[in-house]
């Protein structure tokens, strides 16, 4: 079987690993574009993951059997639609569907008409409207927190948390001059504890993926700005049983009863993003694919075979399908280069990866090679450094213990990713 993945990042890196890994029958694995890291595992082909048109006429010419779509963008832009009137089979939601992630207040509007828990909301259509919703105090006082996100896709970084009205104001002037012709949604902030639930779903059966916990702050003790993740654990301890069944009948069954209710079926990857509040689980944002670096922690512990999965989802048979998983606990620490999430440092050069360790893998998100095969940055977030353990303390010490063996000049990482912390909502 051939298969297509499309994307250049982390995710796809430990998509196109995974798929080699867990496969019982021959693939033959191709990535557009991919990376230098993904190179050693499939070939690329240059092929923009944005050229929807391009992708599905290479599908054709190339004979892909099956193609899994990494990133958000080309989902958005609607790479199902255009497939599935091709006669291509492809995994991930269509367009309609990927207003869930596309659109955050198309998403606020269906958790409401579905009563699935969020954060209470208001929709502005302007940054003077948006100013005047904050000044109501309908958001509590001057001093109250308060988050202010673009309403469209934005890589992880159009949403802040406020932590005053006069920053609130600020980040409403950032956001409506950053992306002029997005609605901006002002939500009340939750206080708790952040878990994400990824599950496989074909539009009516659903499987769920081992709980996972981002730390989207840049800086450690949750601080600096928002990034697209800087490291990820999966562990027992972030959902508990009955959390996790409260999540299932509470938001994840409601969620996909709603998107048949509404014409579409969900089919793909979804992503529930949680945030475990005294009164229970809400949800922060819903994403229509797999997350960076959560693909990274999650795929490390996956058993089953993972094409047999993503042919499962397009045929409908998902019911059929049992998804084992590892009961060992995993982590992934971000490497990032000098200046994300700005603008980063690339061509630097970096040493420590003729290296492997045990229980771990490096997975690439942007390196390139220079002319004498030397690895180098090629972005903000360069490397996944994933690691499985007996339990979360041994898993992260087989990951900084092999962090601690790759170096290039301004890279940085946080230190702290899987201690406990009382963190406040990102929402990216």
């Amino acid at each position: 079987m051939k298969i297509l993945v499309i994307g250049s990042g982390g995710r796809e890196h430990a998509l196109v690993w995974a798929l080699q890994r867990t496969a019982t029958k021959p693939v033959d694995i191709v990535c557009a574009p991919g990376n230098a890291g993904i190179a050693e595992l499939a070939e690329c082909v240059p092929q923009s993951a944005t050229d929807v048109s391009g992708l599905a006429d290479y599908c054709k010419s190339a004979g892909v059997d099956l193609t899994m779509v990494g990133p958000e963008g080309p989902l958005a832009a609607g790479i199902v639609d255009e497939f599935e009137k091709r006669g291509l089979r492809i995994v991930g939601p269509n367009k309609q569907a990927a207003r869930l992630e596309a659109s955050k207040a198309f998403a606020k509007d269906f958790m409401r008409r579905y009563q699935i828990p969020t954060a209470h909301y208001r929709v502005a259509s302007s940054r003077d409207e948006a100013l005047q919703i904050l000044a109501s105090g309908e958001f509590g006082n001057e001093s109250e927190a308060v988050v202010i996100k673009a309403d469209g896709l934005a890589a992880g970084k159009g949403v802040v948390v406020a932590s005053s009205r006069a920053e609130a104001e600020q980040a409403v002037n950032d956001l409506a001059g950053e992306f002029p012709d997005q609605l901006i949604v002002i939500e009340e902030t939750l206080r708790g504890r952040e878990a994400s639930l990824l599950l496989f779903a074909d539009g009516k059966n659903f499987r769920l993926m081992p709980a996972a916990r981002d730390h989207k702050r840049v800086g450690e003790n949750d601080t600096g700005p928002n990034t697209g993740g800087m490291g990820t654990i999966t562990d027992a301890s972030v959902l508990d049983a009955d959390t996790l069944k409260e999540v299932v009948s509470r938001i994840v069954e409601p969620t996909l009863r709603g998107a048949r209710e509404e014409g579409f079926p969900f089919r793909g990857i979804l992503f529930i993003g949680l945030m475990l509040t005294e009164t229970g689980p809400q949800v922060l944002e819903f994403n229509v694919r797999f997350g960076d670096p959560e693909t990274q922690a999650i795929l490390i512990r996956l058993e089953s075979d993972l094409s047999q999965i993503l042919e499962g989802i397009v045929d409908g048979r998902l019911g059929e399908i049992d998804v084992k998983w590892s009961e060992d606990a995993s982590a992934c620490i971000v490497l990032a280069a000098r200046g994300y999430p700005g603008k980063p440092e690339t061509g630097t050069p970096i040493e420590g990866l003729n290296q492997s360790w045990p229980d771990t893998t490096v997975f690439h998100a942007a390196t390139s090679r220079d002319a004498n095969n030397r690895w180098l940055t090629a972005g903000g977030r360069v490397l996944g450094v994933t690691a499985t353990g007996a339990d979360l303390t041994a898993a992260l010490d087989c990951a900084y213990a092999a962090v601690s063996r790759i170096h290039w000049d301004g890279m940085h990482y946080r230190r702290d990713i899987g201690r406990p912390l009382d963190r406040r909502a990102t929402g990216a």
